[in-house]
């Protein structure tokens, strides 16, 4: 049962030299209970994207199309009292940057109680018993002694783990993550990842991932959406997209990641930068990039289809779909990369586990 669902959802930002289009018509759904994946590159709009499902655009950003339906609901139809009611009860945020979103002249410890008492009808001694649980929960040793701590006297590590306990406060059916591993070592990132998986699964707690780690992305998540440009260029089951990556920004992507055991002299990338999304370019917003472009690229914006038969995309979320006219047969060398495949012996320590790592060279044959 879909407990969110997306649909043509665009979001603009107005600057002097005209409006920027973060979001541009995308469209998806996350089930009860599933970790979804949403990775791009920087820029590509995966924070606007997710800003929006809580209206909490700033900065000059606006909504200007789209729905956007949670159990059925569309929020943005809902009034403020309403939308207040929704959020951290129902949909949760984990920001970016914890040091940012915790605030440094409170303890730790109040400000989550300061969420439970804004949701429920809890007093004071009610409202710290519960963030104590919650910093217990979220694996903050000593919680009762913590509690009192400010957020500079936590580790980075310490500080995210603290916001996903705010995030818990309203117990949500949804958790939206944005970078949440972003600039943590690995050992704390494994933590953390530990612990949303954890969440998802005793809890049937969706999450929504927002990064750029592939990586975190095989360890987490059950499907992927790859975003480029402000638009939906990919969406699979996550092994087929590590398996079998049908875009060639995916391709590109993949073959950018470091692995352990790596026995490439230099990393692959993608040429060029990503467009202006005040003036984007025609057609396939990926062909100024794109090794395999040919001429129609840039003359028409290629839709998302099932890549399998060409159909046109009907929102099944386990249709595997790119957007490339490959797929709608209009290309006339077609795509041309080579997938290479490494088996990981159990007990690996690769970024995706024990799952079998494709490795993409992303060159002609």
């Amino acid at each position: 049962m879909a407990l969110l669902e997306v649909e043509d959802l665009a979001v603009r930002y107005y600057t002097e030299d005209g409006p920027v289009r973060a979001v541009d018509g995308i469209s998806y759904e996350i089930r009860v209970g599933e970790t979804l994946g949403l990775v791009g590159e920087s820029g590509a709009g995966k924070s606007a994207a997710s800003l929006a499902l809580l209206r909490l655009l700033e900065g000059g950003g606006e909504i200007v199309g789209g729905e956007i339906r949670f159990r059925g609901e569309n929020v943005l139809e809902l009034s403020a009292d309403e939308l207040r009611a929704v959020r951290g009860t129902e949909i949760a945020m984990v920001f970016q940057d914890a040091g940012a979103a915790l605030d440094p002249v409170y303890t730790v410890g109040e400000q989550i109680a300061e969420g439970i008492r804004a949701h429920e009808a809890a007093d004071d001694d009610e409202a710290r018993d519960r963030a104590i649980a919650l910093l217990e929960r979220v694996g903050i040793p000593e919680p009762a002694a913590r509690y009192s701590d400010y957020p500079h006297e936590f580790s980075g590590g310490m500080q995210q783990r603290a916001v996903i306990a705010m995030a818990l406060a309203g117990d949500p059916a949804l958790l939206i993550c944005d970078e949440p591993t972003s600039g943590l070592d690995v050992t704390v990132q494994a933590g953390i990842l530990e612990l949303l998986a954890d969440l998802a699964t005793e809890s049937e707690t969706a999450i929504q991932l927002v990064t750029h780690d592939l990586g975190v992305v095989a360890e987490l998540c059950e499907r992927v959406l790859v975003q480029y440009a402000g638009e939906i260029v990919e969406r699979a089951p996550v092994e087929e997209l590590y398996y079998d990556p049908k875009h060639p920004y995916t391709v590109g992507l993949l073959a950018a990641t470091p692995r352990l055991g790596d026995d490439r002299e230099r990393l692959a990338t993608i040429p060029g930068t990503a467009p202006d999304l005040v003036d984007p370019p025609t057609g396939c917003r990926f062909h100024p990039r794109c090794p395999y472009a040919e001429d129609v690229c840039a003359r028409r914006a290629p839709p998302l289809v099932e890549t399998a038969s060409g159909a046109p995309d009907e929102g099944d979320p386990e249709a595997h779909v790119a957007a490339c006219l490959e797929y709608t047969g209009d290309l006339e060398d077609g795509l041309d990369y080579e997938v290479q495949v490494r088996d990981v012996p159990d007990g690996g320590t690769e970024a995706n586990g024990n799952r079998p790592e494709r490795r993409q060279s992303g060159e002609s044959k």
